[in-house]
């Protein structure tokens, strides 16, 4: 199995954990990343990564440049009638007049990204983490939380670039050290806060993390969200055959180096566990059920799939199964009983072998196109993306097929 690890030991910061991953493409997978992250509509900003070294550790620093000034995440703080300005021991400080962005607006900057439906799924899905735990530290509905402008294009991109280069590693588990978050106090307009601050601290609420011995704030709201959404596991580093080794440089020098680790690897098991829920349903309608599964599918099932029974009294009905994690049948047992009449789910584990899984895009006449490419045990499979293959049938008229094999002759001309 393929497995990503993060060294959360100092913290996680949005551009840490780019640069992390980025440094585990190689040069042509880099090459294509910063093409597509300056290609992706944001006005003014421009992406690139930058040798860095922190105590003889060669690494990259992710720089983003907004109208040539380099910017860092802050906190998305709920507006308020007064300005605040907030900055992290990772970021430095910026006057800039202030204006606020909803999660409206965070939807309209990221819908028309050239990204796969995934990256920007993913994407608005680690956001509104944030703004839960915004909402839940202002005591105030999501609907009110607000980001700022100071932040918005900074953050949208770290934000998008993890997303993006998770798709293009395609781990089969991500796993994460506890987070270290510093501690002490760091100031905002609201006044002293304790570190990690509220909204973080609410992020981190399930999570293993400790404050370590850094006075400072290590752990942005942005780094908690990414590493809460992505991460499958927490704990120690297990036993790994490692491909690559990437280090993200924070700004900040401390007394250790300010650095996110990310190694790549196959574990010494050469298959995959996974847990298969499935229940009998014979009073669901099947609009009910098509909502079930897609809900399933939101939450990160691995698979979802529907079987035709039939049940006592001769009554039609379907079973329902869903595969997951191990670590995530609780989460998939309530979430079964919530979106289905079952009064019962049945639950077996399985071995399973998979293989090895990467994105590339494709240049067309009618525009780029991501590809997955799955191989391993001696085969190699590539395969167009559904969702892009749609958009480009509906725009050339051509049909499902054709387009398929437009794109596949592309790929191979």
């Amino acid at each position: 199995m393929r497995v990503l690890y993060l060294d959360l030991g100092m913290g996680a910061a949005g551009d840490m954990l780019t640069a992390a991953l980025y440094e585990l493409l190689d040069e042509d997978d880099r090459k294509t990343f910063l093409a597509r992250m300056n290609d992706l509509g944001l006005s003014g900003v421009t992406v690139t990564a930058e040798q860095s070294e922190k105590y003889g550790i060669a690494g990259t620093h992710m720089k983003v440049m907004i109208d040539g000034a380099e910017e860092h995440e802050h906190h998305h703080e709920h507006e308020n009638h007064h300005e605040h300005e907030n900055h992290h021991e990772h970021e430095h400080h910026h006057e800039h007049e202030h204006h606020h962005a909803g999660m409206d607006d965070i939807k309209n900057i990221i819908g028309p990204m050239p990204l796969s439906v995934d990256v920007k799924s993913n994407a608005l899905k680690v956001y509104d983490i944030i703004a839960q735990a915004e909402s839940i530290a202002h005591r105030t509905d999501v609907s009110m939380i607000h980001f700022h402008e100071v932040g918005t294009k900074d953050a949208v991109a770290d934000v998008t670039a993890v997303c993006l280069l998770m798709e293009m590693l395609c781990p089969d588990k991500v796993i994460a050290s506890p987070v270290c978050t510093g501690f002490g106090k760091t100031k905002c307009a609201h006044g002293i806060l304790p570190v990690p601050a509220p909204a973080t601290a609410n992020i981190l609420t399930g999570i293993p993390s400790y404050e370590g011995r850094i006075e400072g704030e290590l752990c942005t709201p942005t780094g908690a969200a990414l590493v809460k959404f992505f991460a499958d596991d927490f704990g120690r580093m297990p036993v790994i055959t490692a491909e690559k080794i990437g280090y993200g440089m924070g700004r900040k020098d401390f007394e250790c180096a300010n650095c996110v680790r990310a190694v790549l690897g196959y574990t010494s098991d050469m298959n995959d566990s996974v847990s298969e829920l499935s229940c009998n349903i014979d009073d669901m309608t099947g609009e009910a059920v098509g909502y079930a599964v897609n809900k399933l599918l939101d939450e990160g099932a691995k698979d979802v799939f529907t079987i035709p029974i039939g049940m006592k009294k001769s009554r039609p009905g379907i079973m329902l199964n869903v595969l997951c994690a191990e670590a995530d049948e609780k989460k998939f047992t309530e979430l079964l009983f919530k979106h289905t009449t079952t009064i019962g789910i049945r639950v077996s584990k399985h071995n399973r072998y998979t293989l090895d899984r990467r994105y590339e895009r494709i240049d067309t006449a009618e525009g780029s196109v991501t590809v997955k490419i799955s191989e391993g045990y001696g085969v190699k499979r590539i395969k167009p993306e559904y969702e892009d293959i749609c958009v480009f049938s509906d725009k050339t008229g051509a049909s499902y097929d054709d387009t398929v094999k437009s794109v596949m002759d592309s790929r191979n001309g």
